[in-house]
């Protein structure tokens, strides 16, 4: 009856017995009678394969299709239509991760390139493949500091850095029984003197700063480095992926360890996720590095085959205590198939060097022409005076909720409330110069 139902009969008896219960009812007696749910469920019938997509075309016609102004970390680029589509060839979507690697060498080649694609964004020796997200590669981050620093237990990070990454770092930090310190921030960047001053005192193990920040000001971290490297602190930069096509590398800037989110390298906002968190660093940190990493070699044909050596890919290295000392790993990034890394792969390699650049020159130029249109009304001023990137944030002298249900209502998801009477606004290359317009004409 139940041809899906792996357990028999006789399977559900012997562990049963072997839990020492009668029945799986008992197996919940610890529940309190009162919070059980013993009535029916309301199931709807059963129907066919035409009826479902029905029901959901149907749900589908109830979402708004906003034209998107916001970013905080989630960037609406455009997406390659090619994209979905290599992402089913079978050579490369697996959810085995690829220890065997005469039957993996699809997966293994597309991890290689990625790796190596993040190395050239980045400017750093070494790149894994992958992590979860960008805020998560953050909190790897600061453990893979602690596990190099080893007796050092603080970590400054800037209050520039976003809030979502901060939570998730403190979240990380309470469990590892770290001390998270916070370098504050003075109009909207980094304070440097506070930095050098908590670098002054004993036990730092890194500090984590964010290009561009969270309120999407380029930082000058001139210096910072070689701060940092003086008390023997690892330097760790938070960068969004694509803004990197532009902007002085992580590696340029001296870091050791370059972490982020890959969502604005073309995959869709899609309600939150699935993303990837990249993570790069210095060779001399190689081995203290989450995940796995991907090399390239050259088989060997038998003597009278008369064949070339080929190219193959293998696992190079991968940090064994993940999966056998598990008590001593640093992370739990050991499993994931890096189906996200594929897509970013693809996106990179459709775009090229040079569409890369374009792509991020246009956001940058857009997000400027919206803020001088915004200026230009009368009603707006720069919340700081400091240089950004494609996202910026502007001081409204008028009822900030009002305007933002102003723009929801004719179509437009106009940024996101940072204060009172402060918006943060973000554009992508996929803004045209009509939205922008029609946006500020809201205004008035």
């Amino acid at each position: 009856m139940y041809k899906y139902f792996p357990h028999t009969e006789a399977d559900l008896k012997e562990m049963l017995a072997t839990v020492g219960v009668d029945s799986l009812d008992a197996l919940y007696d610890d529940i309190p009678d009162h919070l059980r749910f013993r009535g029916d469920y309301e199931l709807p019938e059963a129907m066919s394969e035409m009826e479902v997509r029905q029901v959901f075309e149907q749900l589908g016609t109830q979402n708004r299709q906003l034209t998107c102004f916001a970013g905080a970390g989630v960037y609406d680029h455009y997406t390659p239509a090619v994209i979905p589509d290599l992402l089913r060839r079978s050579e490369f979507l697996t959810s085995y991760t690829p220890y065997q690697a005469e039957i993996s060498q699809g997966t293994l080649h597309y991890i290689f390139e990625y790796q190596s694609m993040m190395t050239a964004l980045t400017g750093m020796d070494i790149s894994n493949a992958s992590m979860y997200d960008g805020t998560t590669a953050t909190a790897e981050a600061m453990l893979m500091a602690v596990a190099a620093g080893k007796k050092q237990r603080r970590i400054l990070m800037s209050d520039t850095v976003d809030e979502k990454t901060q939570t998730v770092v403190r979240q990380y930090a309470h469990f590892q029984q770290l001390d998270v310190e916070t370098i504050p921030a003075k109009d909207g960047v980094t304070s440097r003197e506070n930095l050098e001053a908590q670098l002054d005192e004993d036990g730092v193990a890194g500090v984590i700063v964010q290009q561009p920040n969270r309120y999407g000001i380029i930082e000058n971290y001139e210096g910072f480095a070689d701060a940092c490297h003086s008390k023997k602190a690892l330097f760790i930069m938070n960068s969004v992926a694509f803004d990197l096509a532009l902007l002085k590398t992580p590696g340029e800037w001296g870091a050791d360890i370059a972490v982020g989110d890959g969502q604005s390298l073309g995959i869709p906002m899609q309600f939150g996720g699935p993303y990837v968190g990249y993570m790069c660093c210095t060779e001399k940190l190689i081995r203290k590095m989450p995940g796995r990493i991907v090399g390239m070699t050259h088989d060997m044909p038998q003597a009278d085959s008369g064949r070339e050596p080929q190219r193959c890919f293998v696992l190079t290295l991968q940090a064994r205590e993940q999966h056998i000392r598990r008590q001593k790993a640093t992370s739990n990034i050991c499993s994931n198939q890096s189906l996200m890394a594929l897509f970013v792969t693809i996106y990179l390699s459709l775009m090229g060097k040079q569409g890369l650049r374009e792509a991020a020159q246009l956001s940058y130029d857009a997000a400027h022409y919206l803020c001088e249109q915004l200026v230009a009304t009368g009603h707006f001023q720069l919340a700081y005076d400091q240089p950004f990137f494609n996202e910026f944030c502007v001081r409204y002298d008028g009822d900030v909720d009002a305007l933002q249900q102003r723009w929801l209502n004719a179509g437009f998801f106009g940024g996101i409330k940072v204060a009172d009477d402060v918006i943060m606004l973000a554009v992508t290359e996929k803004r045209t110069k009509e939205e922008i317009d029609q946006l500020v004409q809201l205004v008035q």
